[in-house]
């Protein structure tokens, strides 16, 4: 039984082939195709925190490939009312995959691991990889081709900038983190992505400005996470320098596109100017949550489907 609980579960080819499958996709929704797909399959939405992007767009591009979606809140009980063994098993019974936005990771991983139904991270405090597939799908429409392209992320060595770290790992993009000291990548995480890719160029400094000199891409995301608001008064202070605002952009090409996974604390990492700007791509980064989720869909629960109709990428 296939999971996805981080991008580690593809191959460079899976990836690359799912991209060509949101594209394929996309494209054809622009035309008014919406092919049944997964017709009569359902999929449940397990959620512990409050979402917009990823809750609309896994039930929309449900809808749209001809399925359904559930959506589980805070009242079905998981680990609460019975064993997480009892709960996901039965689960298993009604639906054919689960998306899981939780706050541990290790709760999601302990449900994959039962093999009750497919899961599917859309977002953990280890990783964001569903968010990854639309932001490669993001600088692929931009750029074309990815391979060594130059992605800077501002901020935070978080779960966006881990799941970023090995999305570019994978795509032969060179990443570079830009942030306060003491709050650089995980080292695990770190090691397990130079343990798979040694080649991949990842980098670490302190000035943003340096950082995004030669970017095609600056990606940034809020100072404080969903469970960190003890902290949020002294990240403040530690991130006072790495807004993404008009002088860091002055400091870029001028073909250096503006990327954010929302929702955004305007004023803060990031200014109206960068993000209303001629040079953003935040609402296109957004929609294409849906299109990168669709594909996956496909992937797990319809495979053949794209062995048939998306050409493999070369």
């Amino acid at each position: 039984m296939k999971h996805f609980l981080s991008l580690f579960e593809l191959s460079q080819a899976d990836l690359r082939h799912l991209l060509a499958t949101a594209s394929q996709l996309k494209g054809g929704l622009s035309r008014g195709e919406r092919p049944a797909i997964l017709q009569h399959h359902v999929l449940a939405l397990l959620f512990e925190k409050p979402s917009l992007r990823t809750r609309v767009s896994f039930e929309a591009g449900m809808a749209q490939l001809g399925g359904s979606s559930l959506f589980l809140g805070d009242d079905v009980g998981w680990g609460k009312r019975e064993s997480p063994e009892d709960f996901i098993k039965v689960l298993g019974q009604f639906v054919d995959a689960v998306a899981c936005r939780a706050k541990s990771h290790e709760r999601v991983a302990a449900l994959a691991k039962l093999d009750a139904v497919p899961i599917i991270n859309s977002l953990t405090d280890l990783c964001h990889p569903c968010q990854s597939i639309a932001d490669l799908l993001t600088l692929q429409e931009e750029f074309g081709e990815l391979e060594g392209r130059h992605m800077v992320f501002v901020g935070d060595g978080n779960n966006v900038a881990r799941s970023t770290a090995l999305a570019c790992a994978m795509m032969g993009i060179r990443f570079t983190l830009a942030c306060p000291p003491g709050y650089e990548l995980d080292q695990d995480w770190l090691d397990q992505i130079r343990s798979t890719y040694p080649e991949a160029p990842i980098i670490q400094g302190h000035d943003a400005a340096a950082a995004v000199a030669d970017a095609d891409a600056i990606y940034t995301d809020v100072w404080t996470s969903m469970g960190q608001e003890a902290e949020t008064k002294e990240r403040r202070r530690a991130f006072a320098d790495f807004q993404v605002n008009q002088e860091l952009l002055d400091a870029a090409p001028a073909h250096a596109r503006v990327l954010h996974c929302l929702p955004a604390v305007r004023g803060e990492e990031i200014t109206d100017e960068a993000m209303d700007g001629p040079r953003s791509s935040v609402i296109a980064q957004a929609g294409n949550r849906m299109h990168a989720q669709k594909a996956l869909l496909v992937h797990l629960l319809r495979p053949q489907w794209i062995i048939d109709h998306v050409p493999a990428p070369q």
